[in-house]
């Protein structure tokens, strides 16, 4: 073997490092960023819901913390649309670089039935990166009701089919489904009047114009509060946090009834898996922080992360089960 002077073995080992250093970098550009920098610039979460409720607190809260954690501005920019079209179109047209990303919920499973055509399949469109809270509806009475639980509503719309009026917001939101499918679970019948927003339902109910609605718990918290409605029932399997003193539809005779709605994160198809790690590493750390959890409990909601497989399972099944509702219901495609 030929004597190589010990220097210039060093010499040329540095060189091949340096020169393996920068195929990886050249090979793997996305990744090397996305390990090293991201984020470098602000972030902005779309929405596809107007200021207020309950999926826009939830975004501000978690932006708020991702903020503190990954040391860049997350910041919610409001598309409100029937379907979520603007603010998926928004996401889908965006660079797959983690700086646009979409808060999509329960809403959006709803939608994939709801319209004739959406011009973006959340499967195939859309990177998961994580669940961000779940919460229940409640079903509630005016104070002055003469039901007292919901099994006693029950009954009475077995004794009187179509008589008694309950009340949600718009036909095909998740609050008018969620009905629809009490319906067919308790085997009953009852007239669903849908209003236009939230405020309305709550006045027809001050009034004794319906005898129920179905709403978040946090549409409703002032008047519960208040000792103006009385809370019969919540939506999910198991009681609320938010509830723990109301009783469940299924506690109340409705075996195979569960209603939980959520809220995810995701991003443009595409984006890369190192990015969509650190969101979704960064998301279990704030959403197990007791202020966070906290915060969004008294709101109804139970800041909760997931992978992002259980998240894309939980969108797979919920597209599933609400266009078995809307087909049952008789809801024309919008």
């Amino acid at each position: 073997m030929a004597f190589v002077d010990p220097a210039l073995r060093r010499v040329l080992s540095a060189i091949s490092l340096a020169v393996l250093a920068l195929c990886a970098l050249a090979a793997s550009p996305q990744q090397a960023r996305a390990e090293t920098s991201y984020p470098d610039k602000a972030v902005r979460i779309v929405l596809p819901f107007a200021a207020g409720g309950v999926a826009d607190i939830t975004a501000r809260i978690v932006a708020e913390k991702l903020g503190d954690k990954l040391g860049q501005r997350f910041y919610v920019e409001n598309q409100a649309g029937a379907g979520g079209i603007a603010a998926a179109r928004t996401v889908i047209s965006s660079a797959p670089d983690g700086y646009t990303l979409a808060l999509l919920s329960n809403g959006t499973a709803v939608s994939v039935s709801l319209f004739k055509k959406l011009p973006f399949d959340p499967l195939r469109d859309f990177e998961p990166i994580s669940s961000l809270g779940f919460f229940d509806f409640v079903f509630a009475t005016g104070a002055g009701s003469e039901f007292r639980t919901l099994a006693e509503f029950i009954a009475a719309a077995k004794a009187g089919p179509g008589a008694l009026n309950v009340g949600t917001i718009n036909i095909g939101s998740t609050q008018n489904l969620s009905a629809e499918l009490f319906k067919t679970a308790a085997a009953i019948d009852f007239t669903i009047i849908p209003y236009r927003a939230t405020p309305e339902i709550q006045v027809a109910l001050l009034q004794g114009d319906i005898a129920l609605m179905i709403d978040s718990y946090s549409s409703m918290k002032g008047n519960l509060a208040d000792n103006k409605f009385r809370a019969l029932a919540s939506s999910g399997p198991v009681r609320s946090e938010s509830t723990p003193d109301v009783a469940t539809v299924r506690e109340s005779g409705v075996a195979d009834y569960d209603v939980v709605s959520w809220n995810a994160l995701f991003a443009p198809a595409g984006t890369p898996a190192e990015i969509v790690n650190k969101l979704n590493g960064a998301l279990w750390d704030i959403l197990a922080d007791a202020e966070v959890k906290k915060r969004m409990i008294e709101l109804g909601i139970e800041a909760k992360a997931s992978t992002p497989q259980e998240i894309s399972a939980r969108l797979t099944s919920d597209i599933d089960k609400w266009q078995k509702v809307i087909e049952k219901a008789g809801i024309q495609k919008q």
